[in-house]
This record gives C-alpha cells, structure tokens and sequence, in this order.
C-alpha cells in the first residue's frame, strides 16, 4: 500500500516532462512543417482564412521555381561556396590551433579571445568596407568573394573547437614521438591527426551548415550570377508582395539538402556544439 503514493509522485512529475518535452518539439517543429504543408498549396490556399489544413496537393510550386529560376545554379553555388570556405578554413584553422595548443606564450589566450570577440560584431558594420574592397577587386557577384568571406567569418568558430580539441590530447603521447626522433611534420601527420579526426569532422561539419545557412553576404555581395540558395529565396519577395507558395516552395528546396545532411550527420554535429565549442 505504501508504494502507491510513492509511484504516483514519481509518475507526475514524469508525465509533466513528457507533456512539455512534446509541447516544446511540435513548438519548434511547427514553423517547418507549416512551411512543407504551404509549398504543396496554390497561392490563394496559402493565404485561406482560416487556414487550410486539409487539401489537394500540387507540384506547380516546385515547376514554377525551376521554370522562373534556374535551381540547380543557386544549389552548386551554395555547395561550393560551402565546400570551398570549410577545407581553405580547415587549412589555416588547424595549423593555428596546432601552434596554440602545444606551443603557448602569454599571448595565447588574449588571441584567442580577440578573435571570438570579432564574432560579436553584427555583420553589417563590415559591410561598407567589405563592399569597397570586393567591388575594387572586381569581384562582386562572385564565387570566389563569398569563399573568403565565408571563411573569414567561420574561421575564429574553427579555430577554438579545434584548439580545445588539441587541447584533449595528453603531451605524454608528443612527447613519446619526440623522443622515438620524429619531427614536426611527422608528430603533425602521424600523431596528432588521426587524433584529431573526430574534432576536425565535427568543426567542419558544423562550419559547412553555416555556410551554406549564411544570407547576409550572399544577399549583399551576388546577384543572378554567383547567388546562392539564399538569394534564390528573397527573390520571391516583390513589391507586389510575398507569393507564399512558391516562397515556401523554394525555401523547402533550399533547405532540404542541408537538412537531410544534418540527419545522418547529427551525432557529429551535436559532439561538435557541445564538446568543441563549449567544453
């Protein structure tokens, strides 16, 4: 008899975690699945009052992006500008992380800071003179011009989860290499990288996502040439106003690679928020 009130104090306040728990995710989830429910709709089944939730769904919006713009032109630029940015940032991160790690002086900390205080300035106060230099280079709407921005601007995110990666690594383990004579190079490539193998997908996983998420400088640097998928979006909007099923078409389809990629990559992902950038 006694067990009663016991089990049901504890199934209360389990019920009540679970209850929030869902609450919570089709709280989140909603935008997304209102978003995929509105891109199967016509344009005037967007804008019902009160909505529709049950309808007959259409395939028009999906042919009248690909009719109206070329998809598959904003989708390579994306792919590639999110490539590209991730293995050049890759390429100077680790390097920096390296020499942070294992070879520190008193300035260490202090870059290190400075460098994730440059993440706290808003994009747009870099825009004048990012602008100026991209348009003297003769680079606007170009490939190339969001490559290094968007490695600028993962590059101090890429440099603190590898560094506290590097940081895990026991010197025991360096300093055996040492001592057997391997050089540098050798430690790098022999010791410290398939170390580092979990760390360096994880930051680059979570480094390609952000790219390819990025909007601000896609909308102000590219146009029709070198957009990516982002720029594909805001095209939908027009002094007329908003076509809400083919804006949520085209969204749909700029968001689905990445999304589908986030899936059978989460585990990588999740290690990468919680265990590089926060640890």
């Amino acid at each position: 008899m006694s067990s009663h009130p016991f089990a049901l104090r504890t199934l209360v306040p389990t019920l009540a975690r679970t209850a929030t728990a869902w609450a919570v995710s089709l709280l989140l989830f909603f935008p997304l699945g209102w978003l995929f429910l509105t891109a199967f709709k016509t344009e005037l089944q967007a804008i019902a009052v009160p909505p529709l939730f049950v309808f007959e769904p259409s395939l028009e919006n999906f042919a009248e992006v690909q009719r109206r713009s070329d998809y598959l032109l904003y989708a390579r630029n994306s792919l590639v500008t999110s490539v590209a940015s991730t293995l050049i940032g890759l390429a100077i991160a680790l390097p920096a992380a390296y020499s942070m790690a294992f070879f520190r002086t008193r300035k260490t900390r202090d870059i290190l800071m400075w460098m994730l205080s440059t993440k706290m300035m808003p994009a747009v106060g870099a825009l004048v003179p990012v602008y100026v230099l991209a348009q003297t280079a003769g680079m606007l709407d170009s490939l190339p011009a969001l490559i290094v921005v968007f490695t600028l601007s993962n590059l101090p995110i890429m440099v603190w989860m590898l560094y506290t990666s590097l940081k895990d690594i026991p010197h025991e383990i360096l300093e055996a290499a040492r001592m057997d004579g391997a050089t540098l190079w050798m430690e790098f490539r022999h010791v410290v990288m398939p170390l580092m193998v979990g760390g360096m997908a994880s930051c680059g996983l979570l480094c390609l996502v952000l790219s390819w998420n990025e909007a601000f400088w896609a909308l102000n640097l590219t146009s029709a040439k070198a957009g990516t998928l982002a720029t594909l979006i805001a095209s939908y909007s027009s002094p007329e106003g908003l076509f809400w099923a083919k804006l949520s078409a085209a969204s749909l389809m700029a968001i689905a690679p990445i999304v589908v990629f986030g899936w059978f990559s989460q585990k990588q992902l999740v290690q990468g928020l919680t265990f590089g950038a926060v640890k």
